[in-house]
């Protein structure tokens, strides 16, 4: 089949990208609209004692502005937390209200207060100017480290200490016990940094009312519109799911940050009611650093107790995860069930992991590419590699001692999740080969030659897709010739109405010229999982090709009546119905061109079992001694996604997701002032993100080995490169600077922190 599953097709939806024919959150707009900007607190922690509006309601172009008490219904407006953790003690952890707008108390700085409506976007701005908000400035804390210490301030009153949720998993006593006999322990502390998400579009939306028909319509890119509907209709609007409709059209990026509900989104809709005309407002890039979930945040002690032989024995791990100011929408779940994978594709008979959940005086964390799988590689790879330099066992040889066996699957790890299927060994060495380790003492002595270090670091990964949330798809066919597919994923660059269009075309056997995706629109289908957790193939896959099934089945019963036949005598191939044994057959088209009978078909899947995919990351390094200055002079990555059905997308993804591992390995960090709780990397002056010339080309390269846990034998790829990227680049720099003594270093590798450590040794 032309175009089906296993090609690289180009992508369709880049000729309408390149030709400037994209429709993204600024390209629509609402007759009569006005704009909205707003108020933020310059405070980390302070109570409001008054907001003045008298002056920007004096301005020309201003309409309104509006504070928390003029918006809320009746049943108050806030955000809400769909995964609350509960604590280790049986308890549910403290969730605070999270309103749309600062009632009596600002929480970190970028929080917003007011909102001002104007004509123009440039009369809202002025208005939002002459706000005046009298704050009264309290103490603020902004390290996730010291957040739980005695004496911090305290972010919220129902969180005394400022923890959210002390949770685990595991088994503590069977862990200790491996410990108290192990031949040695290895013991780490690592920070994952803090990260600002970085799309190139920023958020915007657009909220309607209508009066008569008593519903609201919200205009804006996101990641799922029915997970975005869902979140926001009773806990922010007070309405239904039914009466929010939700349109996204196209999306500049969304890595996750663009899942969840803000105020942003209610306070446009709420406005919109308010004013009785559409309200419109698209984020600064300052105010997407202010405002925008951050994430990761995390600071940990791991060790790893291993037998005279090097075999793992038991992992111990103790987090503290920053939350921010307040609960986002999948918060609690990221540094806890999504980071259950700590150990794996290791056999490790024990494990115990802690997390502790705290609040800060800084923007929420939520969901980012990854979303806790990075974080639970990354731990373990750093872990493996302090292991091995500490046993003078080659990192190799180490990991080639403990890996899973596929005979040994299905293979349930000490924290209880069963994993289905994986080649981990063969798969390590296929990267090994890819990334020419046999050459590197080689390209390693002439560095030293030129007087530079030259390192190789290895981060090995297993992640789990996110199958919680179901999924939806129905398959219309017009008998103009073209099967229009409406889905409740949500693309934002990753190539969906190739790759879907491919899985029909395999299915059905049309052209692929005849599929068309469609997923504005949250009222098309009942409900939708959206795109994340690396879930988009995995769901939406499934539930196409079971689309495409019932499409076929009532395409028998149809044929069977235009063919005067029994269905059980009917088979489909190539788009066409045949009447068994004759050269009988009708066309899937010729069907639906009966005015008497509407032909689709529909798929769902109430939750999904988990996929698993996997893989090894190779990079190397070249650093300069006098300078710290780190050079990415090679990266392979091997992965194991399942069945591919677009490889050319696929190593795209890789590729993409890579970059972003880099740059959080390298660069990215949000910082903020202990004293003030100013953030200080609130611009890309300040916030560093990698650049074309920082990367090498990036070796990708796959193995399928299909899962058990789905119709299509799917896993999922679109994290892979954001989780192997990390470990591999930290652990080729500690390699590289080992002969110089530095054995110990956070992300992100700035020079100077290199440079430090380089000198700190020599003076050791």
């Amino acid at each position: 089949m032309k175009y089906g599953v296993g090609q690289s097709v180009p992508r369709v939806e880049d000729e309408r990208f390149l030709k400037g024919e994209g429709v993204f959150s600024n390209d629509l707009t609402r007759p009569g609209e006005a704009y909205a900007c707003f108020v933020r607190s310059p405070h980390a922690h302070a109570d409001i004692k008054s907001v003045a509006t008298d002056d920007a309601l004096a301005l020309p172009g201003v309409l309104a502005v509006f504070t928390y008490q003029d918006l809320a219904p009746d049943s108050g407006s806030n955000l809400t937390c769909i995964a609350p953790i509960e604590n280790r003690d049986g308890t549910m952890m403290a969730v605070p209200p999270h309103p749309v707008l600062a009632t009596e108390r600002v929480r970190h700085v970028g929080d917003p207060v007011a909102v001002v409506i104007g004509e123009t976007p440039d009369a809202a701005a002025d208005g939002a100017d002459t706000v005046w908000v009298d704050y009264e400035a309290l103490p603020s804390v902004t390290d996730t480290g010291t957040a739980l210490a005695d004496g911090s301030p305290v972010v919220w009153p129902q969180a005394p200490g400022n923890l959210a949720f002390d949770w685990d998993v595991g088994d503590a006593p069977k862990t200790e016990e491996a410990f108290a006999n192990a031949h040695h322990v290895t013991r780490i502390q690592l920070v994952n940094n803090r990260l600002a998400p970085s799309a190139i579009e920023p958020r915007a939306a657009i909220g309607e009312y209508d009066s008569g028909a008593q519903k609201f319509t919200l205009y804006a890119g996101c990641q799922g519109r029915h997970v975005l509907r869902d979140a926001l209709a009773t806990a922010a609007l007070g309405v239904q799911p039914e009466d929010l409709r939700v349109m996204t059209h196209d999306v500049g990026g969304g890595f996750g940050a663009k899942i969840f509900p803000y105020g942003e989104h209610a306070v446009v809709l709420l406005a919109a009611r308010l004013l009785g005309r559409p309200v419109n407002w698209t984020a600064t890039r300052n105010e997407v650093f202010l405002a925008d979930a951050q994430a990761r945040d995390h600071v940990t002690e791991a060790e790893l107790a291993l037998d005279q032989d090097g075999k793992f024995l038991a992992m111990r791990v103790s987090t503290m995860a920053g939350m921010g100011a307040y609960i986002q929408l999948f918060a609690p779940f990221i540094p806890t069930d999504a980071a259950g994978l700590h150990g794996v594709p290791y056999v490790i008979p024990a494990i115990h992991a802690r997390v502790r959940g705290v609040y800060t005086n800084t923007v929420p964390v939520d969901a980012y590419r990854g979303a806790g799988k990075p974080e639970a590689a990354y731990v373990t790879e750093r872990l493996v590699d302090a292991a091995a330099r500490e046993m003078s066992i080659p990192p190799e040889v180490l990991r080639r001692r403990n890996f899973i066996q596929p005979d040994q699957m299905p293979y349930q790890t000490a924290t209880g999740v069963e994993i289905d299927s994986g080649d981990f060994a063969s798969l390590f060495e296929q990267g090994l080969e890819l990334a020419d380790r046999d050459g590197f003492a080689a390209r390693r002595t002439a560095s030293i030659e030129r007087g530079m270090a030259r390192g190789l670091g290895i981060g090995v990964y297993l992640e789990k897709t996110f199958g919680a949330l179901g999924e939806y798809a129905r398959m219309e066919v017009d008998p103009a010739g073209q099967v229009r597919v409406h889905l409740g994923t949500q693309s934002q660059g990753q190539g969906h109405e190739t790759t879907f269009a491919q899985v029909v075309s395999e299915r059905l056997g049309i052209p692929f010229e005849a599929v068309q995706l469609l997923y504005q629109d949250s009222e098309t289908l009942p409900g939708g999982g959206g795109t994340m957790g690396s879930r988009s193939m995995v769901s939406g896959g499934t539930v196409v090709h079971r689309a495409a099934d019932d499409l076929v089945s009532k395409g028998k019963e149809l044929a069977a009546t235009a063919l005067d036949d029994q269905p059980d005598h009917i088979d489909f191939t190539d788009g066409h119905f045949h009447l068994r044994d004759t050269n009988r057959s009708v066309s899937l088209f010729d069907l639906a061109a009966d005015p008497d009978h509407g032909f689709e078909g529909e798929g769902s899947c109430a939750e999904f079992p988990a996929t698993f995919p996997n893989g090894v990351h190779i990079c190397e390094v070249e650093i300069d001694p006098a300078t710290g200055k780190i050079s990415i002079e090679r990266f392979s990555a091997v992965n194991d996604c399942g069945v591919v059905v677009n490889p050319m997308i696929v190593e795209g993804q890789v590729q993409g997701g890579v970059v972003q591992g880099l740059g959080q390995a390298l660069l990215e960090h949000c910082v903020y002032d202990p004293v003030s709780g100013q953030l200080l990397t609130g611009s890309f002056m300040d916030y560093g993100l990698p650049r074309a010339d920082m990367i090498p080309d990036i070796a990708v390269d796959q193995r399928e080995i299909p899962t058990v846990n789905n119709d299509m034998g799917f896993k999922g790829v679109g994290e892979a490169g954001a989780t192997g990227a990390p470990p591999a680049l930290v652990n080729a720099v500690l390699n590289g600077l080992a002969d110089l003594g530095v054995t110990d270093l956070d992300m992100p590798l700035w020079p100077e922190k290199i440079w430090q450590a380089i000198q700190a040794a020599k003076a050791a």
